[in-house]
């Protein structure tokens, strides 16, 4: 995992890389934004969508859910960037819409999108 350090108009963000999953349960998620507030300060963090687990694009599993809920609680904002075309579930393309409007999770289709979503949001 590589995780590059980016002071944006003021924001300090997280750039995370990585050829393996990095999230691929509610720990693995807790433990990534702990290691990214140690080793940068920042708790603002874009991720590339292939380093998050599938399980967590079905809300069934209830993942997802269960991870922005922590993530809020411990004031980490979060962006996924990827190609989400392939998912077909209602519910999924809700939960994205919905994050989209919200304040501290979104989902875009790139890593520059990504990082802008989280300078604007405050």
């Amino acid at each position: 995992m590589n995780i590059e350090y980016l002071k944006m108009d003021g924001t300090d963000l997280a750039v995370v890389s990585s050829d393996e999953k990095v999230i691929v349960d509610v720990q693995t998620a807790l433990d990534l934004a702990m290691t990214v507030r140690y080793e940068t300060g920042a708790d603002r963090i874009v991720i590339d969508k292939t380093a998050v687990c599938e399980e967590f694009f079905i809300l069934s599993t209830g993942i997802a859910g269960e991870i922005l809920q922590k993530y809020i609680n411990y004031h980490v904002k979060c962006a996924v960037y990827g190609d989400y075309s392939k998912y077909t579930s209602k519910p999924l393309k809700d939960f994205i819409y919905e994050s989209n409007h919200g304040k501290d999770f979104f989902f875009t289709a790139t890593k520059e999108e990504a990082i802008q979503k989280l300078i604007e949001t405050q």
